[in-house]
């Protein structure tokens, strides 16, 4: 590639993410069913045209968000687990580091769970699609990797099964609890129940449902 195509292609990338950057502020504001295509080319200062050649409609926008969501989810997932030895002390750690992305970016963790209720569009898909499904596969192997290698090196019990099942019910047991407590604070509270509390019982029934007996 050369000098100029390189200026150009970092010229399409920077805009790119100003554009992701406007919608994220939009959505912080306003909300995603709020949005508006036109709203976010005000923001980020460009023409609603201009706009459409790097994002067709508002879901094609959502992917976008949504996979620089989880490219960010996967690089603090990969710390925290990186900080560990043991299988089943790395899941623990994925488990804490998943709940603090959630509470420490809700807009991504809204719009994850917006496009996960999509589905896998596997014919034709969009390429922000793509790269949004793609980012979470490797979320995903991720997860698989960790629970093979605990299994291996006997933290995490050997009768777990397919891993790649045992990642799955761990990510909806963990995105559950979080939506619990984002959405029924208030019933919650009225048992007496913390909310932290809750998220860190989610944690430890989680290891104790992994590790080994």
């Amino acid at each position: 590639m050369n000098y100029l195509a390189e200026r150009r292609q970092e010229e399409k990338e920077r805009r790119r993410a100003e554009i992701i950057d406007a919608a994220e502020e939009v959505v912080g504001s306003a909300g995603w069913d709020a949005l508006t295509m036109d709203q976010v080319a005000r923001r980020a200062r460009l023409s609603r045209a201009l706009l459409y050649v790097y994002f067709k409609d508002k879901i094609d926008l959502m992917y976008g968000i949504c996979e620089r969501g989880l490219q960010l989810l996967r690089t603090r997932i990969d710390a925290a687990a990186g900080q560990h030895q043991l299988g089943l002390e790395q899941m623990v750690a994925v488990g804490r580091s998943y709940i603090g992305f959630s509470q420490e970016f809700p807009v991504y963790f809204d719009i994850m769970a917006r496009c996960e209720l999509r589905g896998v569009n596997t014919v034709n898909a969009p390429a922000n699609e793509v790269a949004c499904q793609l980012a979470g596969d490797a979320i995903h192997a991720s997860m698989v990797g960790i629970l093979s290698a605990g299994v291996r090196d006997g933290s995490i019990r050997a009768d777990l099964g397919d891993p790649v099942v045992a990642a799955a019910v761990l990510w909806g047991f963990t995105h559950g609890v979080i939506q619990v407590a984002a959405t029924r604070g208030k019933v919650l509270a009225h048992h007496g129940v913390d909310i932290a509390a809750l998220l860190d019982q989610a944690v430890v029934m989680g290891a104790r449902a992994l590790a080994k007996s």
